[in-house]
């Protein structure tokens, strides 16, 4: 029997704590309070790999490096795996640095990795074919973590329901047709998850599915839909006495969306639920609310509903806007997948929450909010300390508005005793001007950058021009 067959490291079943970025190694992965699970050979740790990411990965290169004798998980990283050929070799290198660079900034080096290269076969091709076309890019993933003198102890192709063993040469262990994987839900990691109440949400491409923008159907209606609102909103909110009405109007039309999608309870079926949802919003409030939440102000008070009732109805309207950012208004999509990839981590949801927040990046690779929250969630950190700088600001707000109310009502009960001496002493008449509610409030700052979105067609803008994001990248 070859070294194949021992026993492969034991681990604990995992709630996914970092599926892009390195994990921190000191931290013991896994179920407080449980045994052990014991992972044997390359069929456990194939069956494994979802529910330590929290979802199937597919066309996805995942790294897991090991600690101690025993070989406890620690970090781990997913790529998507480059088209080229000509990527691999750099990208493998990067990620070997990564992973280990990463786990070593928390305090322990990996003694090894283990390489799952996740594929699905092309129109023709065979899970054979997927194992044997990625065979190079395994050789490289091996060379780089190697030359950094940390081996990979496994390297595994996931394709077509079944897996190989790039490291293993027995062909009675690895047969060169493949392995078929284990039936789901009957593997020991099964019932460990299920026993501690996780549950895979599909694949990450049903995920992104639900995030990414329409392709077909009402595109140009929508498109044209932004057109307008950018035409009519941007000006506004670049003007320091405008704006604060525009984001006003824009969190009210956002609350009144949400509402509408909680009127009734969606379908079980994540596509039909989308497609309900889509249905109850139409181009011009989705467009709205888009061109709205580029003011940063108007997105960070959004930020609020994070929690409750609210999170649920807020991340159903933050999918269906980043539904709607098509055409040359995809950077817009930064921000409501920022949104969603927030509530997403503050109610516990991480892998959906790394989903969302790289699929922001994807967009604007540049947008400080996204990269900020996708850092943070990466490092595992705990999202109440922003959960609780959200609700501090809610209520300054708040109790600023019942001050102002006060205010109000005041000046118009003074107002009541001018008018009754006017017929003796009318030059102590005194107004209140118009403006006065909004002089005592915060000051408006108009944003740093902006970009002008009103065009006639779906075409991208050339050169320096782009789609009118007010607020810049933040």
């Amino acid at each position: 029997m070859s070294e194949h067959h021992d026993p492969t490291h034991p681990q604990r079943p995992t709630r996914p704590t970092t599926p892009d970025t390195p994990a921190p190694a000191s931290r013991s992965a896994g179920f407080a309070d449980e045994p052990q699970i014991t992972l044997r050979g390359p069929a456990e740790l194939a069956d494994a790999l979802p529910y330590m990411l929290g979802f199937h990965p597919t066309d996805s290169v995942v790294l897991l490096a090991l600690h101690g004798e025993r070989g406890r998980f620690g970090g781990r990283l997913r790529l998507g795996i480059p088209r080229s050929p000509r990527e691999w070799a750099p990208v493998a290198e990067h990620l070997a640095e990564c992973l280990v660079e990463g786990c070593e900034r928390r305090g322990t080096r990996p003694d090894g990795i283990v390489v799952f290269l996740c594929q699905d076969p092309a129109r023709g091709e065979s899970g054979r074919h997927v194992m044997e076309r990625l065979r190079p890019f395994a050789q490289k993933l091996r060379t780089a973590c190697g030359a950094l003198d940390v081996p990979v102890y496994e390297a595994l192709c996931i394709s077509d329901g079944k897996y190989w063993s790039y490291c293993c040469p027995d062909s009675d262990c690895c047969p060169p047709d493949g392995t078929a994987l284990v039936p789901p839900g009957t593997s020991v990691m099964a019932a460990a998850a299920a026993y501690a109440g996780l549950h895979i949400r599909g694949s990450l491409r049903d995920m992104e599915a639900r995030l990414r923008p329409w392709t077909s159907g009402e595109v140009a209606e929508q498109i044209r839909a932004l057109d307008r609102a950018s035409a009519a909103l941007v000006p506004q909110v670049l003007d320091a006495e405008r704006q604060q009405r525009v984001r006003e109007e824009t969190i009210r039309l956002a609350r009144g969306l949400a509402e509408r999608l909680a009127s009734e309870a969606p379908p079980t079926d994540p596509a039909a639920a989308d497609a309900r949802d889509d249905r109850l919003i139409t181009h011009d409030e989705a467009a709205a609310v888009i061109v709205g939440l580029q003011d940063r102000s108007t997105r960070d008070r959004a930020a609020e509903w994070m929690e409750g009732p609210e999170a649920h109805r807020a991340l159903r309207l933050w999918r269906a806007l980043a539904r709607r950012c098509v055409g040359a208004y995809g950077e817009h999509a930064a921000a409501p997948l920022s949104l969603a990839g927030w509530v997403c981590w503050s109610t516990g949801d991480d892998p959906s929450a790394r989903v969302a927040l790289g699929l922001a990046l994807e967009a604007d690779p540049e947008y400080v909010f996204a990269r900020l929250l996708h850092q943070a969630c990466n490092e595992d950190l705990d999202p109440e300390c922003l959960r609780q700088c959200l609700r501090n600001e809610r209520a300054a707000r708040e109790r600023s508005a019942t001050r102002g109310a006060g205010t109000r009502k005041r000046t118009k009960t003074g107002a009541r005793g001018p008018r009754r001496r006017i017929r003796t002493r009318p030059t102590r008449t005194r107004a209140t001007s118009p403006g006065a509610e909004s002089a005592g409030g915060p000051s408006a700052t108009t944003p740093k950058s902006a970009r002008t979105g009103s065009r006639a067609s779906s075409t991208k803008p050339k050169g320096n021009q782009q789609a009118a994001r007010p607020g810049g990248s933040l």
